[in-house]
């Protein structure tokens, strides 16, 4: 997958495209694979790096949502168990099994959930991956040995999906490209073209590392961007009420001590009503979420006190070791693309996670809500409008039986770290066989490689230090500051290959270091 080569795509092409995307997040790339499969010729544009915003700061979990059960949104965990199941499937490289357990204190707490979570498994159907039950104490502390044992009567075990967002992401870019879709980061669409009947064409876009603008003409465009939709849609009706009520969640990363098991916790009611994970993830512990309204979208949506001291004492509340601001390896906030109710509310924990698909007077087809276990169904119901909007030829979706770019039935999630990579794990170790400058581990304690580093610029797009400390891999996220430092040694790699000179190094590591600086805990 080579930037030069898609931007040369993109000037050549004379025709409009027939389904454009705006957005490089799970929505618009599920889109683009959908779009792309069905044989439309399909553009993606991306305004940053793909999966920069609310795709890379997920919980990590593929999960029907037991808490949707729990407030009665029975088609949205219908769906949602029914696209767990197909991810699993056809991404089992990026998608694995997780065991979860939920730790008992009350006499009552045992059968109410046992009798909740089989509702559960039956709910998945074929497309379940195993049977929930009950735990006696011993066995919740033989599964959990760092559980606050105090007060713990049982508990009871149920499975769901984990994975690792930003590969999912990349993975799913590769996919729409190898059925020859065309998908580019860093181009910023400006604004929406019309015809003369005011019907939308097309975008006007900027490559945002060369400065040069494209018109580009489409008979179906795509507004999948998020948190960020409202401006997309003004660009097209001005004065349209905003969509997006923007939630934020934040989690912390811990050391694998604090859970040195395979088992995940899961707390089903905070005080705040909330659930709260703690998920084995890449050899550390995951502990989140909050869910906080917020008035503005950003891209580096910034932890607030309140939200970090929230996850510290409620997860002490269940841990034997009780974590403090010194263990924590990396804080990140994501933020949540929920649809605005009409009636106004500060409160986002009761709006529902279930997507929607608009389409504007003038043919704009927007996609807003859902979550990154749905993605695969948004894409088909957004490529199911486009086929109307643009008058398209009628194609059958594909994707429920689609296999994700470098689908490996055999690749080991739990034990091997490059398992990710799929079928292409043996090529990027050949590559340290051919170039043994390329060989060895650029984070022993990460177990980052330096070939890794080749690979993610030449074959997966990478730009910039944060593409591949965030994204292509997940130092970032894992330990921010041993993420800095590795800046400065990635930012001289990358120039090599890039062929850029010592001033974009130092605005590189300088840029990443403001970034990395907001996933310190000081």
């Amino acid at each position: 997958m080579d930037r030069m080569q898609m931007l040369r795509r993109l000037e050549h092409r004379t025709e409009p495209w027939d389904v454009l995307v705006i957005g490089g997040g799970a929505t618009g790339l599920g889109t683009a694979v959908d779009a792309a499969s069905r044989g439309y010729s399909t553009l993606l544009l991306e305004q940053y790096d793909f999966a920069k915003g609310t795709s890379s700061r997920s919980t990590k979990l593929v999960h029907g949502g037991l808490r949707y059960l729990q407030k009665g949104d029975v088609a949205l965990v219908l769906e949602a168990l029914k696209e767990r199941g197909l991810m699993i499937k056809n991404a089992p490289h990026l998608v694995k099994h997780q065991a979860f357990v939920i730790p008992n204190y009350e006499w009552w707490d045992g059968p109410f959930y046992r009798i909740g979570l089989k509702v559960y498994d039956l709910m998945s159907g074929k497309l379940g991956i195993g049977a929930s039950r009950g735990l006696s104490k011993s066995q919740t502390i033989e599964y959990l040995p760092t559980i606050d044992r105090q007060g713990l009567t049982g508990g009871v075990i149920y499975y769901d999906g984990q994975f690792d967002d930003a590969r999912m992401a990349l993975s799913l870019a590769r996919t729409a490209a190898h059925y020859n879709g065309v998908v580019l980061n860093y181009m910023q669409v400006r604004g929406i073209t019309k015809d003369q009947r005011g019907v939308v064409n097309g975008v006007e876009v900027v490559d945002c590392e060369s400065g040069q603008p494209y018109a580009v003409r489409a008979r179906a465009v795509v507004n999948a961007t998020g948190v960020f939709a409202d401006s997309v849609i003004r660009m097209d009706e001005p004065h349209a009420r905003k969509m997006i009520q923007p939630s934020q969640g934040v989690h912390l990363v811990l050391d694998r001590d604090f859970l040195p098991e395979q088992y995940a916790i899961m707390v089903p009611q905070t005080s705040d009503g909330r659930v709260l994970f703690a998920v084995p993830w890449h050899k550390k512990i995951v502990v989140g979420t909050t869910d906080t309204a917020v008035d503005r979208a950003s891209m580096e949506p910034e932890a607030q006190e309140r939200e970090v001291d929230f996850i510290l004492e409620t997860a002490a509340q269940y841990l034997t070791k009780d974590p403090g601001r010194a263990d924590v390896k990396s804080v990140f906030a994501g933020l949540r693309p929920l649809v605005r109710p009409q009636a106004s509310t500060r409160s986002t924990k009761g709006i529902s996670r279930q997507h929607k698909v608009l389409v504007s007077e003038a043919g704009l087809i927007t996609v807003v809500g859902g979550k990154w276990t749905t993605y695969r169904k948004m894409g088909e119901d957004a490529v199911d409008h486009a086929i109307r909007v643009g008058g398209l030829s009628e194609r059958k979706c594909i994707t429920h039986n689609l296999h994700i770019f470098g689908y490996d039935p055999h690749a080991d999630l739990q034990a091997d770290p490059l398992a990710v990579y799929g079928t292409e794990k043996a090529d990027l170790l050949e590559l340290e066989t051919r170039e043994p400058a390329w060989s060895g581990l650029l984070s022993p304690s990460l177990g980052i490689r330096r070939s890794q580093l080749h690979w993610a610029v030449h074959q997966e797009m990478a730009r910039t230090v944060e593409d591949f400390l965030a994204r292509r891999t997940r130092a970032l996220f894992l330990d921010a500051r041993e993420s800095l430092r590795l800046a400065e040694e990635v930012a001289r790699l990358m120039a090599g290959e890039l062929k850029r000179d010592e001033g974009w190094v130092a605005q590189q590591v300088a840029a990443f270091r403001r970034t990395a600086d907001l996933y310190v805990l000081d």
